[in-house]
């Protein structure tokens, strides 16, 4: 099947690994020129070299954290300048530190909402307005089932994942007629450094290894297995597609089947 993403460009922040760079290999196999963000240049430009190799006609690296503001300024003006445009938005970042709902304190709280929340406004924001004038763009969120189905242990992830979906969701709305979908691609269980962390918060609460703690979180996904970063990048070029084009203000899911609810 042809996506129809040959010439269409795309940010992607937190490309280097994990998600971001399952969605990114997705996209430059597809053709798609690419811009990546993380915080080390020397990896960046590793993984752009890859992603040319890959079939991306460029690919370009450029640091910034989501913690600053002023870095989304300059990440958005930095894709602008190497590309000339951004059709396709990624917003991605690291998750929290594991935590129960009763341990969220108000340092941690601000923190992260400038991460999850206020940075991928910001940078949308800026780009939006011009894929509403051409009439075609794509924003993806790197989300997490516990937007639905809140896991436990990652109760400040799942307060302020449930922002940044309230916002999808209106928004969505508002552009759809334009031409931008919006969606958010939540993973379940993949195997990520997000996903060994999680897992070693388990096995030091269960007083378990962290294999057993691997083992057991593979146990719960009807797949009968973690997922893999090639299990997600595809379905991230897909909504990204021209295929995709009547797909917004959803949330879709690759998690194995681990959610069992049928929303």
């Amino acid at each position: 099947m042809d996506l129809g993403l040959k010439g269409r460009r795309a940010l992607v922040m937190g490309g280097t690994k994990g998600l971001g760079r399952s969605i990114a290999d997705a996209l430059a196999a597809e053709g798609a020129a690419l811009v990546i963000s993380g915080r080390d240049q020397a990896r960046l430009d590793e993984a752009a070299a890859a992603l040319k190799g890959a079939g991306a006609p460029s690919a370009t690296g450029i640091v910034a954290d989501v913690a600053s503001s002023d870095d989304m300024d300059r990440l958005a003006d930095g894709a602008l300048a190497a590309m000339g445009g951004v059709d396709i938005l990624v917003l991605n970042h690291g998750g929290p530190p594991p935590c129960t709902a009763s341990q969220i304190t108000e340092p941690a709280l601000l923190e992260w909402f400038q991460h999850i929340v206020v940075s991928p406004i910001r940078i949308t924001n800026r780009l939006l307005p011009a894929m509403r004038e051409r009439g075609w763009g794509r924003v993806i969120v790197v989300g997490s089932t516990g937007m639905q189905h809140p896991i436990p242990t990652l109760a400040l992830s799942n307060t302020l994942r449930a922002s940044i979906w309230g916002w999808l969701k209106t928004l969505s709305g508002e552009v759809a007629k334009d031409g931008v979908t919006m969606n958010v691609l939540a993973p379940g269980t993949i195997q990520t450094d997000r996903v060994t962390q999680t897992s070693t918060a388990r096995a030091k609460q269960k007083n378990i290894s962290l294999e057993e703690a691997l083992a057991e979180a593979a146990a719960e996904i009807p797949a009968g297995r973690l997922g893999m970063p090639a299990d997600y990048g595809p379905m991230g070029a897909f909504l990204a597609s021209e295929r995709g084009a009547y797909i917004t203000g959803s949330m879709i899911r690759v998690d194995g089947g681990r959610v069992r609810g049928m929303v």
